[in-house]
């Protein structure tokens, strides 16, 4: 890995260790990895619609998790440790977006995409849990600290751990002293 290259991963990871703080600390705020999180929630609705109103409500979700997940494996498997740790981090902001759902279940307040039943007042209505929403997001949110925490650590033993690439000066007979 060159200079550059551990310079801009490094810089990388400092800014999503101080976004992770900002999406933690201000949940309630628009966060630009939310533009793409919601239509991949919304898809989880489509992927999951096959196994009836428990896993299509809990498909978004799920698929909010899923994907960055894969990327996490995807990434790990190639050996960039360091992509992986970003992936990662992506899951734990998802993490957040999901306890801002949960915690919503009995208020409903948060807009809802083409209205429609609010996913987590259905489900734990559904398995009686309803009165634990906030609990139930303090937990995960908890979740998305670590996980924060833990992709901002593995991003930094992965630079530790990479082998530096020198580039060798080459010159020819005409840069030579004569």
């Amino acid at each position: 890995m060159s200079n550059t290259d551990r310079r801009s991963r490094g810089l990388l990871t400092v800014f999503l260790a101080i976004y992770g703080l900002w999406c933690g600390l201000k949940p309630d705020q628009f966060h630009f990895p939310d533009a793409l999180d919601l239509p991949i929630h919304e898809t989880g609705h489509i992927v999951f619609g096959w196994g009836g109103e428990v896993i299509n409500a809990l498909g978004g979700t799920l698929f909010q998790l899923i994907v960055p997940i894969v990327f996490v494996i995807y990434f790990w498997r190639k050996k960039d440790r360091h992509a992986a740790s970003v992936m990662l981090w992506w899951v734990g902001q998802n993490c957040f977006n999901i306890a801002r759902y949960v915690a919503d279940a009995r208020a409903q307040e948060l807009p809802l995409v083409g209205g429609g039943e609010h996913d987590w007042a259905f489900l734990l209505a559904t398995w009686r849990l309803l009165p634990q929403d906030h609990a139930i997001a303090y937990d995960l949110r908890g979740v998305a600290w670590l996980i924060i925490a833990a992709s901002t650590l593995l991003g930094w033993l992965s630079l530790q751990r990479e082998p530096m690439t020198t580039t060798a000066l080459v010159t020819t007979n005409e840069d030579a002293p004569s």
